[in-house]
């Protein structure tokens, strides 16, 4: 049997798991005591799988919490740690707080269906997802034994949303009347990013002198380095920003108002555009030849 124990440092923040492994010490820091003890309890596993062969049975409760535990021990953004625990708890709903042992692929089945009731496929995909890295936890740590298929639907492909040059005028034309709602939409029209990338931006991020950004993904949470931007619409952020208060960094202070762009875009007549479908339309706009429209 390999042991592993937990212990603290003098003189130093957090807990330590240590352990033998191929001859040599190994240890780990964690926050706290409850993580590191977790996280001795996977190690001790781990290093004696040659030792444990049979299939142990826990609850849903003490399932459910290792897990999360374990997911926030490998670091997983607060966003990922809510979708995890949404679709775990749409899994209890439906199904009921089973143990691993109850875990099968009927009870995977059934929920699948029952979910699809309630969901479009997107959405759907996004639960199995999180299902199938839980389930592959489940069996790593013994908790499940046989295996269980969990496989993507596969979604109907979103037609592109025509959009002409005119209704793109049309489109800033009538947003005049909220000066940053029309910043938003040049910018999505020039740039392609999405409208969470957008409101991230900075002031300090502007490089006028060379038209571009340097920005960064909200989604992935890495920098997308220095990104073009088209002239015409870097002239137009140029005033709107000579607009804004000297102490305030962000370009748009408020948040994305979607009742003004739903005024907006009623009124010209576009009922079923989203914000987003705006990126559709960057590479073929950036185009020389184009760029009068954002004039």
């Amino acid at each position: 049997m390999r042991k592993v124990w937990v212990y603290k440092r003098k003189n130093t923040k957090g807990w330590w798991c240590g352990w033998y492994e191929s001859g040599k010490r190994k240890a780990k820091a964690l926050p706290s005591k409850a993580l590191a003890e977790h996280y001795r309890h996977i190690k001790y596993t781990q290093l004696n799988s040659d030792v444990f062969t049979g299939t142990v049975t826990i609850d849903w409760a003490q399932m459910h919490e290792e897990y999360m535990h374990y997911k926030k021990i490998k670091g997983d953004e607060q966003a990922t740690l809510y979708e995890i625990a949404l679709t775990l708890r749409h899994f209890e709903r439906l199904i009921g707080r089973c143990s691993s042992r109850q875990i099968t692929q009927n009870t995977i089945d059934k929920f699948i269906l029952d979910r699809g009731k309630e969901i479009k496929r997107s959405t759907l995909n996004k639960d199995i997802r999180n299902l199938r890295a839980f389930i592959h936890w489940c069996r790593k740590n013994r908790y499940l034994n046989g295996e269980i298929e969990l496989s993507l639907l596969k979604e109907d492909e979103k037609p592109i949303k025509s959009l002409s040059i005119t209704q793109i005028q049309e489109l800033l034309t009538t947003s005049i009347q909220f000066p940053s709602l029309r910043m938003r939409i040049l910018l999505a029209l020039g740039t392609g990013l999405r409208r969470g990338d957008i409101e991230s931006w900075r002031v300090s991020d502007l490089d006028f002198e060379n038209s571009s950004v340097t920005t960064r993904s909200t989604k992935t949470r890495k920098s997308m380095g220095s990104r073009p931007v088209p002239v015409p619409i870097m002239v137009e952020l140029k005033k709107y920003v000579s607009g804004l208060p000297p102490e305030q960094d962000k370009i748009f202070k408020r948040g994305f108002n979607k009742s003004r762009w739903d005024k907006v875009r009623l009124k010209v007549g576009l009922s079923d555009f989203k914000f987003h479908d705006l990126r559709n339309y960057a590479e073929f706009l950036i185009m020389p030849s184009r760029l009068s429209c954002f004039a």
